[in-house]
């Protein structure tokens, strides 16, 4: 059975603490810095992987029904 990412945050990542989730966030992102390290460059997939989250981010902070004046 294969686990999509947003199916672990719902089941067991959402009801911990600001702390614990904090602590899970800094646990994974040190362990992306090896992967990171051993790769100089971005893949193609790695760029769009990155814009696409970029503008879901922005979406959600800026939605197009918001007045930005």
């Amino acid at each position: 059975m294969v686990t999509t990412a947003q199916e672990v945050y719902a089941e067991n990542v959402h009801d911990l603490s600001a702390p614990e989730r904090l602590r899970l966030a800094s646990m994974i992102l040190q362990d992306l810095t090896h992967v990171v390290d051993q790769a100089d460059a971005w893949s193609e997939q790695d760029q769009h992987d990155l814009t696409a989250f970029s503008l879901q981010h922005a979406g959600g902070l800026y939605p197009e029904d918001e007045d930005l004046a």
